[in-house]
């Protein structure tokens, strides 16, 4: 009852993903006929943009969070350890908390090029970017200080969102100042800000799994199993949507 449950809400969401956009271009029509005008489908359509990033942050907070995974005696003749284990943890949290400072630095980046102007964040060099990899490796090592740093990153996206979908508007354009317009070289910045996420959302997974209760302290960690690629195919599903409303909205 409880997995039909969860996969009717989930269908539910995807659906009203694909429908959204299209209400979406109505309101912006009806806006655009008073263009110069503050009216309500003015205002709707504005308030809008906020309904997509809202939804991811709901359900990456409710789905693609707190992770529990199984651990039972069955899994003690296949373990990771040693060495390989080492490389693992180093790769992976590197280049999560990599991502993260790329990511909150993208913030601040857009927040003073759009609302400071002549004020710019210079991009950190490599002993202050080392400096802010460390810090947040350090946060991401204890439990509750990983979950509070994975609703700052959510927020960040929400923030974000809400700023391109400004200068969608507006008609502001995005020149070489703003660190994401080369981020990844692509025209869609909404786009650069998903795929961005996608990848936190990968890498904050292998990184609990890694980290989950024990593990590092014992360090010993069991292979992962058919049912731990489970996550990994609700990511991509949920934002392949995600995408797809982007792409229609566009």
């Amino acid at each position: 009852m409880i997995i039909k449950n969860n996969t009717t809400k989930l269908l539910v969401t995807l659906s009203f993903l694909l429908i959204l956009p299209f209400v979406q271009k109505q309101w912006f029509n009806l806006y655009s006929l008073n263009i110069n005008d503050i009216s309500f489908y003015s205002i709707l359509y504005y308030l809008s943009g906020a309904i997509c990033p809202s939804l991811v942050y709901l359900n990456s907070l409710k789905n693609f969070t707190y992770y529990n995974f199984t651990k039972d005696k069955f899994y003690s003749l296949k373990i990771i350890k040693g060495k390989r284990l080492l490389f693992l943890v180093g790769i992976n949290l590197i280049f999560l908390s990599y991502l993260i400072a790329v990511y909150i630095y993208i913030n601040f980046d857009l927040i003073f090029n759009l609302f400071f102007e002549g004020i710019n964040v210079p991009k950190p060099d490599f002993p202050q970017l080392s400096f802010f990899i460390f810090l947040i490796s350090v946060l991401l090592i204890f439990k509750k200080s990983k979950f509070l740093l994975k609703k700052i990153i959510l927020v960040n996206f929400i923030l974000i969102s809400l700023y391109l979908w400004h200068l969608q508007i507006y008609n502001i354009n995005i020149v070489d100042q703003f660190h994401i317009y080369g981020y990844l070289g692509l025209n869609d910045l909404n786009l650069i800000n998903i795929f961005i996420l996608v990848a936190i959302e990968i890498s904050f997974y292998t990184w609990s799994y890694l980290s989950y209760k024990t593990n590092l302290s014992d360090w010993i960690v069991p292979k992962p199993q058919k049912g731990d690629v489970i996550p990994f195919l609700n990511i991509f599903i949920f934002y392949f949507f995600i995408i797809i409303y982007y792409s229609i909205l566009t």
